[in-house]
């Protein structure tokens, strides 16, 4: 099992240890993560739980695990929200594990997740927490043939982690059945019930024969994906950590000014000049994706890109790879990064700023686990003010910006400049139409141009033909 903060390697970050500190944590960050008052101990956790628990070296548990863990263990339904890194899988992990001992019913739990990386990872941690017990958990997702993922389902487990598209799949092929399911999971739940995965829900939760206690986790909820999730849930508690924080305070953040064509030189320059250690780059597109890494693989950067479209095989090995610390730039697309709990990644690149403020929490969360210190980078354009704001609104902080003078921009491209010439045209045309006594003149350039006395390029020629006709009264008799 990787030393992911799902599962975190507390004397490295707890004082109150026999190993050694990690010098890298700042004692108020890791009293921030975990809660210091309790211990895994006193959690009431089944003795095959507990006695993995110990092994694993676990000592405090974090905030949301020590408040949500135990209304789970009661059987209520929880909607949980924390930063990212601070140890979702094993909050619901352990409570789901913890009933079903003893039990040990087939296709008892379901685990709901929106990528093939987080099902192999929720799967692996899920198995490492169950090890002193006989119960089975599966992973089935998309890209894998469907062959040997029904071979595992045919030995019954009881735990079953899936992406959605893949679990109702498996149910119509009559090997994933909905009659037994006493516990539903949803992991990063914003995710789940957005648009695109939000049918397939509504689909695989209303078909459950029984009402499953629910478990729903994410980092951020806004209210309309809470008034959503509340509906497929019964009077949930709802346990909310560090909400006036969302984001990850080990990090640290800053945003560097750059023109659109010039992205990939300063990704190169920063790369080559800070000397980053394992640093993921986030794109929009999954075009974006695949340029820019083959940009740094070309110039000599030894990254690797991970995106929807690759084939699972080649995902799953890049995946390997970034674990076993072998990689040293992954490109990414948002959704291809949801499985990335991995402690050593140092530093994110924006390379794209997301259309949604809490997809950036998400992204600069895949750094700064387990309490270590982490940095984000983000590239805005001269556009993207208002977006960067919005960030800033989100994260509760102002985000510094960041310059390298010894970085030289490129040309404009010809492309731009001839639609910067047509645009200023257009802006110059629409403010002749406006004003009939006014006619566009070309506004001089060079050291006599003055822009302030032909604003728009427009310059009257007469005084306009009618005038106000009032009259003022004066005091003349």
């Amino acid at each position: 099992m990787s030393n992911t903060p799902d599962a975190p390697t507390n004397p490295k970050v707890d004082p109150s240890a026999d190993a050694p500190v990690d010098p890298q944590v700042d004692p108020r960050d890791r009293d921030d993560i975990f809660d210091r008052e309790q211990t895994f101990a006193q959690l009431g956790l089944a003795e095959p739980l507990a006695r993995a628990v110990r092994e694993m070296e676990f000592i405090h548990p974090t905030r949301i695990q020590a408040q949500l863990i135990p209304v789970a263990l009661q059987g209520g339904d929880v909607l949980g929200q924390a930063k990212t890194g601070t140890g979702k899988t094993a909050a619901f992990g352990l409570p789901l594990i913890h009933r079903l001992v003893g039990v040990e019913d087939a296709f008892a739990a379901l685990v709901l997740v929106p990528t093939r990386e987080l099902a192999i990872q929720v799967t692996r941690e899920i198995r490492e927490f169950a090890k002193h017990t006989s119960l089975q958990t599966v992973a089935i997702y998309g890209g894998q043939p469907i062959r040997a993922q029904a071979t595992k389902l045919e030995k019954r487990p009881s735990i079953v982690v899936g992406t959605p598209g893949r679990v109702m799949d498996m149910n119509g092929r009559g090997l994933l059945p909905y009659d037994n399911i006493r516990i539903a999971v949803l992991d990063e739940v914003d995710r789940m019930l957005d648009i695109g995965f939000r049918d397939d829900i509504r689909r695989i939760l209303g078909a459950l024969k029984k009402k499953p206690q629910t478990i729903f986790v994410s980092a951020t909820i806004s209210p309309e994906i809470e008034k959503l999730a509340r509906s497929y849930m019964k009077n949930p508690d709802k346990i909310v950590t560090k909400a006036a924080s969302l984001t990850v305070n080990q990090v640290s953040q800053h945003y560097l000014p750059v023109e659109p064509w010039d992205k990939r030189r300063l990704l190169l320059h920063l790369i080559r000049k800070e000397e980053p250690g394992l640093t993921v780059v986030f794109c929009r597109t999954k075009r974006s994706v695949d340029t820019v890494a083959k940009y740094l693989s070309d110039k000599g950067i030894d990254a690797h890109p991970i995106h929807g479209d690759m084939f699972q095989t080649k995902r799953n090995r890049v995946m390997e790879k970034l674990r076993s610390g072998k990689l040293g730039v992954l490109v990414a697309s948002d959704l291809a990064s949801r499985g990335l709990d991995v402690d050593d990644i140092t530093h994110v690149v924006n390379y794209d700023l997301p259309d949604d403020p809490e997809v950036y929490i998400h992204r600069i969360g895949r750094t700064a686990r387990a309490g270590r210190s982490g940095v984000a980078w983000s590239f805005v354009c001269p556009d993207q003010g208002e977006l960067l704001t919005s960030i800033e609104m989100l994260a509760n902080i102002e985000i510094p910006r960041l310059e390298y003078p010894d970085f030289e921009p490129g040309t404009v491209p010809a492309d731009v400049r001839a639609q910067r010439e047509l645009d200023e045209q257009r802006r110059a045309q629409r403010a002749v139409s406006q004003n009939r006594h006014a006619v566009a003149v070309p506004v001089p350039t060079g050291a006599a141009a003055d822009p302030s006395r032909y604003p728009g390029g427009i310059v009257p020629i007469q005084a306009p033909q009618k005038r106000l006709g009032g009259r003022t009264r004066t005091r003349r008799r």
